[in-house]
């Protein structure tokens, strides 16, 4: 499709896009070829609603793209910006793509204008080493990309963006994922690849709509074990984890105290026990006891417990190591057994090289 350029006619099929791409224009040069734009009579600037302004040199967002009062797409990709205004307070944007750009945590405004409107940001390729909370006042939104950046965590109010289908955090610097991310119940893609996660919180389980998860080149030595639950994952991504390159079989058992070693035979002899009998001390901390998951043991603990790995298969191609706890390293079954689910919805693609 032929889009308005300096030089473009007019065309029903074409006047709701203005291109200004790959032109390598300054921020003066593009305001003067915008404001004759707006001022040429035989153009109706209201009418456009795609803004193409990607690969050019602005250092700052001509202001003059704001007279276009209709916008719903605008596309500053590769410009070298390093100042983002509130484009929400003066057009109805839908997709604000920015990415490539050198935009700070400081080069964004401290609160943008509330819009329902938006629906996908892509700040992606820039210079933020914090999530932006500002982007949290957009509830509406579904597509969010923050990759390549220099982020550190992930906001623990991430679960305000009920809508979100598309997470990506991809090249970052994050070490770990709030439990938060678990309301996010309408995700369909989770891309957290490529930084320094040692691990995930077991509530992943609730991203039921969950089909991608790319979790390559992390710190990764097990996952949670919920996450076979995940009946709509197609794809896992793996590969450069030490879950692939070095599999862990036990872990230190440390001695129980005093506290624990009592406690556990409490459970395990059934010895009743009513307020007022034992410490309240003990009577708390007897509630809040684990049955030891081999199902050959009757054992209970508490705080002290033996973590194994176990070994799932996947479509009886792929092994993953998922993360479980005994009693005691006496109950660990044989490492090389294979837990088949027998699930006819596991995932399809389990990516570990």
């Amino acid at each position: 499709m032929e889009n308005y350029t300096s030089d473009s006619s007019d065309s029903d099929s074409n006047n709701r896009v203005l291109d200004f791409g790959y032109q390598m224009l300054d921020t003066e040069t593009m305001d003067r070829h915008l404001d004759a734009f707006v001022n040429d009579e035989k153009k109706t600037a209201e009418q456009i609603e795609v803004a193409i302004l990607n690969n050019n040199q602005l250092n700052k967002v001509s202001e003059s793209i704001f007279k276009f009062s209709n916008l719903k797409t605008l596309d500053l990709s590769s410009n070298g910006l390093s100042i983002l205004p509130d484009v929400f307070r003066y057009c109805p944007i839908t997709t604000l793509i920015a990415k490539n750009n050198n935009l700070t945590n400081k080069s964004l405004p401290k609160t943008f204008t509330q819009s329902s409107k938006l629906r996908e940001m892509n700040l992606s390729g820039n210079q933020l080493t914090m999530f932006p909370e500002q982007l949290l006042d957009f509830p509406n939104m579904k597509y969010l990309y923050l990759g390549s950046n220099q982020i550190l965590n992930i906001s623990k109010n991430i679960g305000k963006l009920k809508n979100l289908q598309i997470l990506s955090l991809g090249g970052n610097e994050l070490k770990e994922v709030p439990i938060t991310l678990g309301q996010l119940h309408t995700l369909q893609a989770l891309v957290l690849c490529d930084n320094k996660i040692e691990s995930l919180p077991a509530n992943i389980a609730n991203l039921k709509q969950l089909k991608s998860l790319l979790l390559h080149k992390n710190c990764l030595r097990t996952l949670p074990p919920a996450i076979i639950g995940l009946k709509n994952l197609t794809e896992l991504s793996l590969r450069d984890n030490p879950l692939v390159v070095r599999f862990v079989s036990d872990m230190t058992y440390n001695p129980g105290s005093l506290l624990e070693l009592t406690a556990r035979t409490i459970k395990i002899q059934n010895v009743p026990v009513e307020p007022g009998d034992v410490p309240s001390s003990l009577l708390k901390y007897l509630k809040s006891g684990h049955r030891c998951v081999n199902p050959q043991c009757k054992g209970v603990f508490f705080d002290n417990r033996v973590e194994h790995i176990k070994f799932v298969d996947f479509c009886g191609k792929y092994r993953i190591p998922l993360l479980q706890y005994l009693c005691s390293s006496k109950c660990i079954e044989d490492r090389n057994e294979d837990v088949r689910p027998g699930r006819s919805y596991m995932m399809k693609k389990v990516l570990l090289g």
